[in-house]
């Protein structure tokens, strides 16, 4: 069953593979089509008019001799017939007559002289007869003229063409002036049909030499065409990956080495600009960490005092003034919200400079989500769905942030119980997958696309929150270092559902020592 199965793939496999040649050599087919129909249609016009200016040539010649033959004999051998022959004397007429240099059948037919009809052939008796001369022709022979100025003669020569069994004859009829008999003549013109049927086989044979001839051309034409923009192709290519600076070598003054010129202006200008793009992303980026690490020297001093503050909030003793007991709270409250905005800020940094890497351990999943959990003092509000034994191998501080994130986030804009669930997926069970789900009214669908961008306010008339915007963005970035996805979705049943995947095994990537030092700031997104 597999190799049935693989034999399949692999004939569509296969398939693609003939479809993908066409669909990249299609405007070479095209030229080749086009220049073929050109060629054939060329051809064919010039062979048909050629043969049939042949065809016309030969048979008239041919029907002109025959006919000044036949006409010149009734004149000398049929006009010296007496005014009633007999059927010897026509029978040796049309024998003499058939004699002559053109070599043609001969049907004479008269009267004698109780008028009754006499014929003469000049072949045997079952030879030419008046039942193979059209009736239509008969009739025109026979037929007496007005004579006058225009016309000196009663009688006049007539033919016709026809064909018997597939062979074409000519048959011709006159009759003698001032009365005596009337002759009739048959002449094959089978081998002028020989000879017009191989001149129609070597017109042929040359309409397919020029169709062949014009395939020929048209690669060559379509190779000298489509070089230069494959090269322009696979330029663009390498333009796409990101090798900037790819150019195109420039030859000719023609539409295509205009074409190329301005593909290496193009890709130029795009080098520049990229160039100009990216060290201002260094310097902003640059600016974000120093910024981040100035302040935190100021920020562990007053992180000090806040706890100070707080200490005294705390004491029954009473030691702070009612009157600015709500000052000092606030102050308490923005100066923890500013150490985790630095925090996670710092945390930005990393992954947008590359440098966060993984602390890589085997850890159960169940009990890092139920430390998580404990930690921040959510088991009241948390539902675990985890079965004991699932282990993996990743970075427990980085699962733990993204999993104080979506919790908190969760219990912050969703609605109690939130839900997490665990188990394996993957063909061998060499994934984990996470889900939090909450009971809350879910995300707006125009929300939904922009819950991971960072800094992102759901309402604009809110854009103070108790959180800075980047807990979830952390958190995907956070699923994306380890090879996994994080993605956000609305439950048919109601509420918000994000599911984090992520391979149960991690183990290529190494720890930079000094890249994480602290946990980052667990968060809710506004939504």
């Amino acid at each position: 069953m597999t190799d049935a199965h693989g034999g399949i793939r692999g004939w569509f496999a296969g398939r693609r593979g003939v479809w993908s040649r066409l669909r990249f050599t299609s405007l070479r087919l095209r030229l080749v089509v086009v220049f073929g129909l050109v060629a054939l249609t060329a051809a064919v016009s010039a062979s048909g008019i050629a043969y049939w200016l042949n065809r016309e040539a030969v048979l008239t010649r041919t029907q002109d001799a025959v006919l000044r033959d036949f006409q010149q004999e009734m004149q000398n051998r049929a006009g010296a017939l007496p005014e009633h022959p007999s059927q010897d004397e026509l029978q040796h007429t049309a024998g003499q007559m058939a004699n002559s240099s053109q070599r043609f059948s001969v049907l004479l037919v008269s009267e004698s002289a109780d008028g009754k009809a006499v014929y003469g052939t000049s072949g045997a008796l079952d030879g030419f007869s008046l039942r193979e001369v059209p009736r239509s022709l008969q009739k025109a022979v026979n037929k007496e003229q007005k004579v006058d100025s225009a016309n000196k003669y009663p009688y006049h020569l007539y033919w016709q063409r026809v064909v018997d069994d597939g062979t074409p004859y000519l048959v011709a009829g006159s009759q003698v002036i001032n009365g005596g008999a009337t002759g009739y003549m048959l002449k094959s013109l089978e081998p002028e049909a020989k000879d017009l049927n191989s001149l129609a086989w070597s017109l042929g044979i040359a309409t397919a030499l020029a169709l062949v001839g014009s395939a020929l051309l048209a690669q060559a034409a379509a190779t000298t065409v489509l070089k230069p923009v494959h090269r322009l192709g696979v330029a663009a290519r390498r333009l796409g990956e990101g090798r900037l600076d790819t150019r195109l070598r420039v030859s000719g003054t023609d539409e295509l080495a205009d074409l190329s010129r301005t593909f290496n202006l193009a890709a130029e200008a795009l080098e520049k600009r990229v160039a100009d793009m990216a060290g201002r992303d260094e310097a902003s980026r640059r600016f974000v960490a120093d910024m981040s690490h100035e302040l935190r020297t100021p920020l562990t001093a007053i992180t000090a005092v806040t706890e100070i503050l707080e200490d005294e909030l705390e004491a029954e003793s009473g030691s702070v003034d009612p009157m600015i007991e709500p000052a000092v709270r606030l102050v308490v409250s923005e100066t923890r919200r500013l150490n985790d905005l630095v925090e996670n800020l710092m945390e930005v940094t990393r992954f947008d400079a590359g440098t966060a890497r993984l602390v890589l351990d085997d850890v159960d999943v169940a009990d890092q989500i139920t430390a998580c959990i404990d930690a921040r003092a959510w088991l009241d509000a948390v539902d675990l769905d985890a079965e004991r034994g699932i282990h993996a191998r990743l970075d427990p501080r980085r699962l733990d942030v993204i999993m104080a994130n979506l919790i908190g986030n969760a219990l912050k804009h969703g609605g109690s119980p939130v839900r997490v669930s665990v188990r394996m997926a993957g063909e061998r069970g060499d994934e984990v997958v996470i889900a939090v789900r909450d009971h809350g009214p879910g995300i707006p669908e125009d929300i939904l696309p922009h819950v991971f961008d960072r800094f992102y306010k759901a309402s604009a008339s809110r854009p103070r929150s108790d959180g800075s915007g980047l807990g979830l963005s952390i958190a995907t970035e956070n699923a994306r270092i380890h090879g996994g996805e994080l993605t956000a979705a609305n439950s048919p049943d109601g509420g918000a559902v994000f599911t984090l995947r992520l391979p149960r095994d991690i183990s290529e990537l190494t720890e930079e020592p000094g890249a994480v030092d602290g946990p980052a700031g667990a968060e809710g997104e506004i939504r």
